[in-house]
Formats: structure tokens, C-alpha cells, sequence
């Protein structure tokens, strides 16, 4: 499993794809481990589920971020 700081991620966001998609990636913030980015294929095989898309628990659908981090229905 690769770690990186919030800032390498955020700085290297196209490598931590890159290696997402190979192994997990964990990201630390200020040391301490705060999320993990795995591959769609690797959530598939974990969560069971032959639908790659991510649903809300409230079965709205798909959301996406925008770049000031507020969520929006897709």
C-alpha cells in the first residue's frame, strides 16, 4: 500500500490514479491517515456490487464535487 500527504495528493492528483488503480492509496493529514483511494474494480470486488457507479444512501443517484467541494446531483 502506497501513503501520501494530503498535499502530494492534491499536488500529483494524475500519479495517485495512476497508482490507485494498482494498490491502495492511503492519504495522511497531518500524519494521521484520513482516506483511502482504491480502484473501481477493487470497490466492485469489496462491495460486491457489478455497478461501479457510487449511490447516496438516500438513492438520489450519483454526485459530483464541484472544485469548491459542494456536492451537486450529476
Amino acid at each position: 500500500m502506497k501513503t501520501m500527504s494530503a498535499r502530494e495528493a492534491k499536488n500529483a492528483f494524475g500519479l495517485m490514479i495512476d497508482t490507485a488503480r494498482a494498490e491502495p492509496v492511503l492519504i495522511e493529514k497531518h500524519g494521521r491517515g484520513v482516506v483511502m483511494v482504491i480502484s473501481v474494480e477493487e470497490y466492485d470486488r469489496l462491495h460486491g456490487s457489478a455497478d461501479a457507479t457510487p449511490m447516496q444512501s438516500d438513492g438520489a443517484g450519483p454526485r459530483r464535487i464541484d472544485d469548491r467541494g459542494t456536492s451537486k446531483q450529476a
